[in-house]
C-alpha cells in the first residue's frame, strides 16, 4: 500500500469516526473515540498521547499530515509547537534522531549522523560532556579520534597532540611499549610515526638501550650479513648509529685472523715493500695501532735476518759490533738479541778482541794464569771444558793449575817430591818423564827398591841402602862419590880395578891397604902441588884420581877453575854462574851464599825470575812467584803506585790488574771499587750510559750488577718515563702476544717490583669485552651457577668490583623466574598478587616497580583479589554496588568502556534507545532492580506496563490484548477474526517495538 493510499484510508476512517461521534452527540451522551491512530503509522505516545485531534489536525484537515517533527515543531509549522531554539546545535533537522515523544527536552540519545557542526560546538563541557581535565594534550577536533558511536574505543588521530608519546602511551592512559619491544628510552616519536606506528619510520639510536645485537639479529632488524667478516656481536665496536658505513673498525671481537680480511681485496693487505713473511699478521701487528709493530714473531718471517735488519727496515748490526759475518741467526735468536747463542764460525779475529771483559765475558778471576790467546785451548763450539791446553800460553808454575781441582794433580801414590812438575814432566805429556831428582825429598830406596823403580843389581858391591850417599840423581852411573861409611867390607873388595878403581899403574908405590893413606871421605886431600898442571881440575879432581866435588857442593858443571883457585881452594875466588846448575836458591840460601834479604818483597824463591847472574840489580821483575799483594810493593814508595787519575778503589790491585800487562785491566772486580758507578762509568774512564739508554737516574747499580751489564736486575725506582717507553718489544720485553688487549699504560696494573702476577687491574686501560679476559683461564670467568645470560659482563658488573652488580637484563636469555625464584634472586613477595611465573609480561627489567603494564592472562584468581583499592585501583566511591567480579563488566585490555551483559533477560538494557544508566533500574545503586510493575519482570512490561494502551492492540473484535499478554513488547502481534483465535485477520510482524528504536 502506498503512503498516499494509506493517508486516504486514514482520512476516511477519521471522517467516519467523526460522523459516528456526531450522531452520538446529537443523540445525547458523548462517545469515546476508538480510532486506532497506530494504524496511521504515527503512534500517539509520550507527549502526543493526550493531545486532542484538533491540536494537530487544524481546521478539521486530517490529511495529508506530515509526520516529520519539524512540520509542527517549527516557527512555520501548522501547529504552534515548541521549536528548535537558536542555541540548538546545528543538525539536519531530523528531531527524532535525538528527541523522543516522552519528553522533548530530555535527550536520552544523540544520533550524531544528524549533527552538522563540529563536536566541540556541543561537547564544550556545558551543553555536553567536554574534554576532561586529565585528557591528553590535543586539539579540539574530537572526531579526529572519537566516533559518534562511542567515545571508546577511539581511532586516535595524533595530528593535534602537543605532548610526547609517552605522556599517554605509558601502559595506563594508552597502550605502552610491549614486553617484546626493544630496550629504548620513552621518546617514541624519535622512531615511530603517528600516522603508521608500524613499521618504524626511522630509528634514533640515541634512544636505544642495550647492545646492538639485541635488535640487529636478522629478525627484529637487519643483522650481521652471512659474508660479514668473522667477529663478535658487539656491532658498535665498529659501526656507528648514523650509518653502517664507514665503519670505525674495532678488532677486539674479531675471531678470525687478519688476512681473512686484510687480503688486499676486502681490506688493505701487505704493501709491496713489506718484509717477506707469512700471512699471520696478528703475530706482529696490534689491531689498535697497526704501525709500528708491537712485536715481531720471527717464526712468521721468511728470508734471512739481514733482509730486514739492515739498519733501515729494522735495527741492523751496530758499528761497534764484533767483526763477524752477516748471518744474524748464527748467534742471535728471534726471541731477543740477548742473550746470544754465539756462533764463532764467521769470527775473523782472535777471542780476546771480544772476550776482554767489556765487549764479552773475559777470563774469570779464577782462570789460570795464561796469555790471552784463548783459542789455543778453548773451542768456539764448546768453551768449557777446554779441548786441549797449549802450555806455551800458560803462565806460572804447573802446580797453580795441576792442583787436583783445576786440573789433574799429583797422584796420591806419586813418589815423594816437590811440586815443581816441570822438573820431570813436559807439557806435551806426563810420560815419558825426564826425571829430575832435585826436588825429591825422600831417600832413593823409597823408589829404587826393585819394585817402584830399578833397585841394586846382584853384582852391586856390598853396601847399605843409602843410595844417595854414592849415586847422584843427575847421573846414576857412574857414582859421583862413594860414602864409604855405607860400604861393607875392606877397600880392596871393591877397589880391585874392576868393581872400582884400583891402584893406578902410576900410583905411587904403596901397599894394598888403601886406607893406610886414603880415607873413606876422599882419596885426597893429598899434599898435592898443582904447578905445572896443564889440564883442568876435573881431569884429576874427578873424585877418582883426586878429590872431586863434595856432596855438599852446589850443583855446577865440572869447570872447577872458573870459580876455584888452585892455590887456595876455599873460598872460591869468584862464581861463574854460567857453570852453576839448579835453582838460585839452592845456593843463595843465606848459608852457602847470600840469600833473600829480610826486607825483600814477598816472593817465591826462584831468584832468576827477576835477577840475572850478572848482577842483582837491575832486576827484570817477574810477578809469577810474588805471594804478597801488589800494594805491598806498588805503594808509590817501593814501586809505582796508583796514579792521581786512578778510579777510587781499595788497594787490592791484583783483583783488576794482571802482572803481565798492567794496562788495560784484564777485569774489574767491582767489590774493590769505591764510590758511585758513575764516577768511573762516565763514557771516558769506562763505558757510560748509552745515548739510547732508557730514561733513568745515574745510579747504575740500581739495575746493573758488577758481574756484568747484562742481565740487569732492573730497579724501576729512578725511572722517570712510563713503562712502555722501554717495554715496547724493542728496548725491553713488551706485551706478550697472548697479553689481554689493553692500552700501553703498563704501570696501571703491573708493579715494577714484581711484574707478575699483576697487583691490580685498572680496567680503564683494558680494551675489548670483559669476556676476552674473564674467561675462567686468564681471569675469573662466569661461575657455573651464574644466571643464564650473555657474555657482556659490563652489562651488570663494574670494573670496580663484581658486586654489587647493577644488573642489566638486556642480555638475559631466560625468563625472569629462572633467577627471580626467591633463591638465586628476589622472587615474588608474599603479598604479590596471584599470578603465573612469567614476570616479564608485567614487569620491566629496567624498572621493576611500578609495573609497566599488566598482562591479565598471567593473573590467577578474581579481579578483586588485586583491584581492591590497595594493590590496584578498586571500585571508586560512585561505583555500582555489586559483589560480582570485575571481569563481568570490565575487560583487562581496558577498564572502560565496561561491557556488562545481563544474563537471564530477553534483552540487554544497555541497548535501549534511551541509553539507560545502571541507576535507571537499580535505583538503590545495588543489584536489586526496582521494578515498577514487579508482576511483569523481567519483561518489558515490568517497567512499561503503565505506558501500555490497550486501544491500539486489538486481539479480535472489540477485545484488546492485556499488558500481561503483550509483556514482551518486542514480540509479534496478531489480530484474529473471532474469539476462537484460529484465523488471523491482521498481523503485525515482530519485533514491533525495538528497544533501540526511536519510536518506542
Amino acid at each position: 500500500m502506498t503512503n498516499k493510499a494509506l493517508t486516504s484510508r486514514i482520512r476516511n476512517l477519521v471522517l467516519t469516526s467523526l460522523g459516528v461521534f456526531g450522531l452520538l452527540a446529537s443523540g445525547g451522551a458523548p462517545a469515546q473515540s476508538v480510532f486506532d491512530h497506530f494504524s496511521t503509522g504515527f503512534e500517539l505516545d509520550g507527549g502526543h498521547e493526550n493531545l486532542t485531534c484538533e491540536g494537530c489536525h487544524v481546521g478539521g484537515s486530517f490529511g495529508p499530515t506530515d509526520s516529520a517533527c519539524s512540520s509542527c515543531h517549527s516557527q512555520s509549522g501548522l501547529v504552534r509547537a515548541s521549536s528548535k531554539p537558536a542555541s540548538h546545535v546545528a543538525t539536519t533537522g531530523q528531531c527524532s534522531d535525538c528527541h523522543i515523544t516522552a519528553n522533548w527536552t530530555v535527550i536520552t540519545f544523540v544520533d550524531h549522523s544528524s549533527l552538522t557542526g563540529s563536536c566541540i560546538s556541543c561537547h564544550d563541557g556545558a551543553q555536553a560532556t567536554g574534554k576532561t581535565p586529565n585528557h591528553i594534550s590535543s586539539g579540539d577536533q574530537c572526531d579526529d579520534c572519537h566516533t559518534t558511536a562511542a567515545w571508546l574505543p577511539a581511532n586516535f588521530d595524533h595530528s593535534g597532540i602537543a605532548g610526547n608519546c609517552a605522556s599517554c602511551h605509558n601502559g595506563v592512559t594508552a597502550t605502552g611499549k610491549s614486553p617484546a619491544h626493544i630496550q629504548t628510552s620513552s621518546v617514541c616519536e624519535d622512531c615511530h610515526n603517528t600516522a603508521t606506528f608500524q613499521p618504524a619510520v626511522t630509528v634514533d639510536h640515541t634512544q636505544v638501550l642495550g647492545a646492538c645485537g639485541s635488535c640487529h639479529d636478522g629478525v627484529t632488524a637487519t643483522g650481521k650479513h652471512p659474508t660479514h667478516i668473522t667477529s663478535g656481536n658487539n656491532c658498535d665496536d665498529c659501526h656507528a648509529t648514523t650509518g653502517w658505513l664507514p665503519a670505525n673498525f674495532d678488532h677486539v671481537n674479531i675471531t678470525g685472523n687478519c688476512v681473512s680480511c686484510h687480503n688486499g681485496t676486502e681490506a688493505t693487505g701487505k704493501t709491496p715493500n713489506h718484509i717477506q713473511t707469512s700471512n699471520v699478521c696478528e703475530d706482529c701487528h696490534n689491531p689498535n695501532v697497526w704501525t709500528p709493530t708491537f712485536s715481531v714473531d720471527h717464526t712468521q718471517v721468511i728470508g734471512t735476518c739481514g733482509s730486514c735488519h739492515d739498519g733501515v727496515t729494522a735495527i741492523g748490526k751496530h758499528p761497534t759490533h764484533i767483526s763477524s759475518g752477516n748471518n744474524c741467526e748464527d748467534c742471535h735468536a728471534t726471541a731477543g738479541w740477548l742473550p746470544a747463542n754465539f756462533n764463532h764460525t764467521n769470527i775473523t779475529n782472535n777471542c780476546s778482541n771480544c772476550h776482554n771483559g767489556t765487549d764479552a765475558t773475559g777470563k774469570p778471576q779464577s782462570h789460570i794464569q795464561t796469555s790471552n790467546v784463548c783459542e789455543d785451548c778453548h773451542s768456539t763450539t764448546v768453551f768449557a771444558p777446554v779441548n786441549t791446553v797449549d802450555h806455551t800460553q800458560v803462565i806460572g808454575a804447573c802446580g797453580s793449575c795441576h792442583d787436583g781441582v783445576t786440573a789433574t794433580g799429583k797422584n796420591p801414590t806419586h813418589i815423594t817430591s816437590g811440586n815443581t812438575c816441570d822438573d820431570c814432566h813436559a807439557t806435551t805429556a806426563w810420560l815419558p818423564a825426564n826425571f829430575d831428582h832435585v826436588n825429591i825429598t825422600g831417600n832413593c830406596i823409597d823408589c829404587h827398591n826393585g819394585v817402584d823403580a830399578t833397585g841394586k843389581t846382584p853384582t852391586h858391591i856390598q853396601t847399605s841402602n843409602v843410595c844417595e850417599d854414592c849415586h847422584t840423581t843427575n847421573v846414576f852411573m857412574p857414582v859421583f862419590t862413594v860414602d864409604h861409611t855405607q860400604v861393607i867390607g875392606v877397600c880392596s873388595s871393591c877397589h880391585d880395578g874392576v868393581t872400582a878403581t884400583g891402584k893406578h899403574p902410576t900410583h905411587i908405590s904403596s901397599g894394598n891397604t888403601c886406607d893406610d893413606c886414603h880415607t873413606t871421605i876422599a882419596w885426597r886431600p893429598a899434599t898435592f902441588d898443582h904447578i905445572g898442571i896443564s889440564g883442568n881440575c876435573v881431569s884429576c879432581h874427578n873424585g877418582t884420581e883426586a878429590t872431586g866435588k863434595t856432596l855438599t857442593h852446589i850443583q855446577t858443571t865440572n869447570v872447577c877453575e872458573d870459580c876455584h883457585n888452585t892455590t887456595v881452594w876455599m873460598p872460591a875466588i869468584t862464581v861463574d854462574h854460567t857453570q852453576v846448575i839448579g835453582a838460585c836458591g839452592s845456593c843463595h840460601d843465606g848459608i852457602t851464599a847470600t840469600g833473600k834479604h829480610p826486607t825483600h818483597i814477598t816472593s817465591g824463591n826462584t831468584c832468576d825470575d827477576c835477577h840475572s847472574t850478572t848482577g842483582w840489580l837491575p832486576a827484570n821483575f817477574d810477578h809469577v812467584n810474588i805471594t804478597g799483594n801488589c800494594f805491598s810493593c806498588h805503594n808509590g814508595t817501593e814501586a809505582t803506585g796508583k796514579g792521581p787519575t786512578h778510579v777510587q778503589t781499595t788497594n787490592v790491585c791484583e783483583d783488576c790488574h794482571t802482572s803481565n800487562v798492567w794496562a788495560p785491566v784484564f777485569t774489574v772486580d767491582h767489590t774493590q771499587v769505591l764510590g758511585a758507578c758513575g764516577s768511573c762509568h762516565d763514557g771516558v774512564t769506562a763505558t757510560g750510559k748509552h745515548p739510547t739508554h732508557i730514561s733513568s737516574g745515574i745510579n747504575c747499580d740500581d739495575c746493573h750488577s758488577t758481574t756484568g751489564w747484562l742481565p740487569a736486575n732492573f730497579d724501576h725506582v729512578n725511572i722517570t718515563g712510563n713503562c712502555f717507553s722501554c717495554h715496547n718489544g724493542v728496548d725491553a720485553t713488551g706485551k706478550d702476544p697472548t697479553h689481554i688487549q689493553t692500552s700501553t699504560v703498563c704501570e696501571d696494573c703491573h708493579n715494577s717490583n714484581v711484574w707478575v702476577p699483576v697487583f691490580t687491574v685498572d680496567h680503564t686501560q683494558v680494551i675489548g669485552a670483559c669476556g676476552s679476559c674473564h674467561d675462567g683461564v686468564t681471569a675469573t670467568g662466569k661461575h657455573p651457577t651464574h644466571v643464564t645470560s650473555g657474555n657482556n659482563c659490563d652489562d651488570c658488573h663494574t670494573t670496580i668490583a663484581w658486586t654489587p652488580a647493577n644488573f642489566d637484563h638486556v642480555n638475559i636469555v631466560d625468563n625472569c623466574f629462572s633467577c627471580h625464584n626467591g633463591t638465586q634472586a628476589t622472587g615474588k613477595g608474599p603479598l604479590h598478587v596471584l599470578t603465573t611465573n612469567v614476570c616479564e609480561d608485567c614487569h620491566s627489567p629496567t624498572v621493576w616497580v611500578p609495573v609497566t603494564t599488566v598482562d591479565h592472562n598471567q593473573v590467577l584468581g578474581s579481579c578483586s583479589s588485586c583491584h581492591n583499592g590497595t594493590t590496584a585501583t578498586g571500585q571508586n566511591s560512585g561505583h555500582f554496588n555489586t559483589g560480582q567480579d570485575c571481569g563481568l563488566c570490565h575487560d583487562p585490555i581496558a577498564w572502560t568502556p565496561a561491557d556488562y551483559r545481563h544474563t537471564g533477560l530477553p534483552y540487554e538494557p544497555q541497548d535501549h534507545r534511551a541509553n539507560l544508566a545502571c541507576t535507571a533500574c537499580h535505583q538503590s545503586n545495588s543489584e536489586i532492580v526496582n521494578w515498577r510493575f514487579p508482576a511483569f519482570q523481567p519483561d518489558c512490561a515490568g517497567c512499561h506496563a503503565g505506558d501500555y494502551r490497550s486501544g491500539p492492540h486489538k486481539k479480535y473484535g472489540d477485545t484488546n490484548y492485556t499488558a500481561s499478554e503483550l509483556r514482551d513488547c518486542s514480540g509479534a502481534c496478531h489480530v484474529y477474526t473471532n474469539s476462537s483465535m484460529t484465523t488471523i485477520q491482521n498481523r503485525r510482524s515482530g519485533p514491533e517495538h525495538r528497544i533501540s528504536g526511536g519510536d518506542f
